[in-house]
């Protein structure tokens, strides 16, 4: 999860870190050919996907994360008015230009080395411990828990009964759950 970057003293340079541009629907590439065109580091991730129209189906480049590109960038004030005149981006992800949110360099490799695999793969729901879930097939389907612990593929979903206050975990397929 990007966090935002702490405040740092007046006269020092800030730090290069990837930052996260919003942008409008469907305009991912043109931001992130203009940020190129001025010289700015900018990575769109994309994945393939498989299309169909009039019939045919055929794979084809689709950004990995609709509606945002990374930008790694020392942000400065004027580097950032720059980067705010790219014409479809909606906006910087961040508190304000001295404390945009940064992504860890170990996630962008990750995401680097999915980008340059070619495995297929599509998008999936966030999930974190804690989290309300639904599981979505299988002969659970439809029931709602908590998600307690994952590994893998595989998580402990925690059914509570309040007015007992007791629970009971069941190890569950990661890829059938939704947020609830």
């Amino acid at each position: 999860m990007p966090t935002a970057a702490p405040a740092r003293p007046a006269g020092n340079p800030p730090p290069p870190g990837w930052h996260v541009v919003w942008t409008q629907s469907h305009c991912e590439q043109l931001v992130h050919d203009q940020l190129v065109a001025r010289g700015f580091e900018s990575f769109l991730p994309k994945i393939n996907v498989w299309s169909s129209r009039a019939g045919l189906r055929r794979l084809i480049r689709r950004p990995m994360f609709p509606g945002y590109l990374f930008l790694r960038h020392a942000m400065d004030k004027d580097s950032y008015l720059e980067v705010r005149k790219a014409r479809g981006l909606v906006a910087l992800l961040g508190e304000t230009w001295e404390r945009l949110a940064v992504v860890p360099e170990g996630e962008i490799e990750s995401v680097r080395a999915l980008a340059r695999s070619d495995l297929p793969c599509m998008p999936h729901p966030y999930l974190r411990e804690g989290m309300r879930v639904r599981i979505t097939r299988g002969p659970l389907a439809g029931v709602e828990g908590v998600l307690a612990r994952r590994r893998d593929h595989k998580g402990l979903l925690v059914l509570s009964v309040d007015l007992l206050f007791r629970s009971v975990g069941v190890e569950v397929d990661c890829t059938a759950v939704d947020p609830a």
